[in-house]
């Protein structure tokens, strides 16, 4: 990324559409309920996001969800991102999903995706994955990760696929407690772990945990600022500033109107930069390869 060139990095951005493949018919179903629950409309591919974010001039991690084993629906694969990355790498970086219960095979798909294809970090959904983040059944990815020292995204807190549903779509919010996180966070030190969104209703153990370890930080999309809890804002301003991260959760929110509200939610002027760039080049490690 040409970092001197942007003015925001957002680290949370959802590849919605993919170009070589029919949606989901499963999926389809969460996400018509998705876009009843956020108030969306239509969504864009991945190159329409790009432009987007192009002509905002800010950068923008992207990511898919890998779900096939618990929801039955099939991803968009990991390889569009990529590819959209290359074309687009001086405002764009791809993060890849592995779903944990592939397993072995599933840590030598992180393993491809990093060595061959330069893949920048990872994404978990616990709630859609079906899994806690401290299971077993998920560190021989992080071990992959960990060795390359590379981030990973965690959906912390209340999910909104699935809300409305019956039976919620058979989602489960247990999965995404982010106090399950300071295991993973113990375990892997040389992991960075990014706890995504402000996470309620368990807002305070992701606080808890971004504060107690080092590797921890918070990204603070799918959220208005304006509805905020106070006690993230208080941390943002103090304790935490340089470990908090801009993300929208696009296009569910829209990073225009996220930023519109942040600069009038309560945070001090001296950590806006912090969180909207800064603190990103450093998780990214931007810094290094400039």
């Amino acid at each position: 990324m040409k970092t001197d060139q942007l003015v925001a990095i957002d680290i949370h951005v959802h590849a919605e559409v993919s170009c070589c493949q029919p949606v989901d018919p499963i999926w389809q179903t969460f996400e018509d309920a998705a876009s009843k629950y956020f108030k969306v409309g239509k969504r864009p591919t991945i190159a329409e996001t790009v432009a987007y974010y192009r002509e905002r001039k800010i950068g923008l991690v992207m990511f898919t969800v890998d779900m096939e084993a618990e929801t039955g629906a099939k991803r968009i694969p990991n390889q569009e991102v990529i590819d959209a990355a290359r074309e687009n790498s001086d405002m764009m970086m791809a993060f890849a999903s592995v779903d944990p219960h592939k397993g072995k095979f599933g840590a030598l798909e992180a393993r491809r995706l990093i060595e061959e294809q330069g893949v920048s970090g990872f994404k978990f959904h616990p709630s859609l994955q079906g899994f806690f983040p401290n299971d077993r059944m998920a560190y021989r990815i992080y071990e992959v990760i960990a060795e390359h020292k590379l981030p990973a995204i965690f959906h912390s807190g209340h999910s909104g696929i699935g809300t409305g549903m019956r039976g919620g779509g058979g989602v489960r919010l247990k999965y995404s407690n982010p106090m399950h996180l300071d295991d993973v966070a113990a375990d892997f030190p040389d992991m960075t772990i990014i706890i995504a969104h402000p996470s309620w209703p368990w807002q305070d153990e992701a606080l808890s945990v971004c504060l107690h370890k080092p590797n921890v930080y918070i990204d603070l999309s799918g959220w208005s600022p304006k509805y905020f809890p106070p006690q993230l804002v208080q941390y943002a301003n103090s304790q935490l500033k340089h470990k908090m991260l801009f993300g929208s959760d696009y296009p569910v929110l829209a990073p225009d109107r996220w930023i519109k509200d942040f600069a009038e939610a309560g945070f001090k002027p001296e950590v806006h930069e912090l969180i909207l760039k800064k603190n990103a080049i450093k998780v990214l490690k931007l810094d290094a390869k400039a």
